[in-house]
């Protein structure tokens, strides 16, 4: 015979399923910037016509901001209470936009996003002929979205959920020292005893 599990424990089981998404979510992003986006051909004075790859960390870095973002929205999911989850939330939400919103920028004109590469590989601006793209920057913004997507379900699911956890406050934080003896002790461990 199973029984339910304690109520206090599903809701820390949530909090921890949250935060294991919201991480799988940041090494997604950062793992679809990673690998070539791009492949551009350059021409330089000594070599003459040479293939420059294009990762999607040189043409849209905000991607990887964002998956550095993501993973402080999964610490936070822990220490959040009530009006903190609508900001994590919201952060999540406005990553997920700055993930799909780079890499759309890179898809609409890959032309342009490869030629800053270009120029610090060959020393020239000049890209000769068409920019091939990778399936990256399709995952990048599949990934994106799934971003904006659990947004929404870590609302719905920190419904829930308590307040932070007190455990680790001191027991006599909130409350003024009773005696001028207190008050020193307080000073002396970089308390404002006032």
């Amino acid at each position: 015979m199973t029984t339910a599990p304690a109520p206090a424990a599903a809701r820390s089981r949530g909090r921890g399923r949250a935060a294991g998404v919201l991480v799988l979510l940041a090494a997604a992003s950062a793992g679809a910037a990673v690998p070539t986006w791009l492949t551009a051909t350059g021409v330089t004075a000594l070599r003459g016509t040479v293939d420059v790859p294009a990762t999607g960390t040189q043409v849209a870095p905000a991607v990887l901001g964002a998956a550095v973002v993501l993973l402080a929205t999964a610490a936070a999911v822990a220490l959040v209470g009530r009006v903190g989850r609508w900001l994590v939330a919201a952060v999540t939400v406005l990553s997920g936009a700055v993930v799909v919103g780079a890499t759309a920028a890179v898809l609409a004109d890959p032309h342009g996003a490869a030629v800053p590469v270009v120029t610090q590989e060959t020393g020239v601006g000049r890209v000769v002929g068409d920019v091939g793209v990778t399936a990256w920057p399709w995952v990048s913004v599949a990934v994106g979205i799934a971003v904006v997507v659990a947004a929404g379900w870590l609302v719905r699911a920190s419904r829930t959920w308590q307040g932070p956890s007190r455990r680790h406050e001191s027991p006599g934080a909130g409350g003024g020292p009773v005696d001028e003896r207190g008050a020193w002790d307080a000073l002396s461990r970089g308390d404002d005893p006032t």
